[in-house]
């Protein structure tokens, strides 16, 4: 690839069971990854062991209510329990973009704890930066929903994906 993309990469989970009210949505942060582009490919490589704890979000505004034990907690659960990083050590997207104007149209594949599904979303091109985003079903990529206190606190079948990147 001849063009090499930095920036941010984001993920928002969601609240969802009977006591949901007790939970928060989260925004997580990809510390690891490498995008990569030739004008058309697409190759992006990302490491599920790097998702950190950015902040825990009520009505889709930060709160501090997180301390660090609960943070480390919560990234040890999506290590473990949920992208079984130790067994799916790398999150890949092979894909094409189709310019449109300012708008990029992406389609590929994801391939995400070992299954592979087609994926579509769009980059705006602003600046000389793509930013966007995509919405994920999980139980596609055979994660079951996270669950606690007996699925009285769980996540919805959905993750939203943000990024910002030049």
């Amino acid at each position: 690839m001849n063009q090499r993309l930095t920036g941010t990469v984001e993920v928002s989970t969601y609240k969802d069971g009977l006591l949901s009210r007790l939970a928060h949505d989260l925004r997580l942060k990809v510390e690891r990854f490498e995008i990569g582009h030739d004008g058309t490919s697409i190759e992006a490589t990302f490491d599920p062991a790097s998702l950190t704890v950015v902040t825990a979000l009520v009505d889709g505004n930060p709160v501090g209510a997180l301390s660090d034990g609960d943070r480390g907690e919560i990234r040890q659960n999506i290590r473990d329990k949920v992208l079984q990083t130790s067994r799916y050590p790398e999150v890949r997207f092979e894909g094409t973009g189709k310019p449109e104007g300012d708008v990029v149209r992406i389609a590929g594949t994801l391939t995400l704890r070992g299954q592979r599904q087609p994926v579509e979303f769009s980059a705006q091109r602003e600046d000389g930066r793509y930013l966007g985003e995509v919405e994920l079903i999980p139980s596609r990529f055979g994660i079951a929903p996270y669950k606690a206190l007996l699925g009285a606190i769980k996540l919805q079948d959905r993750v939203r994906v943000r990024f910002d990147l030049g």
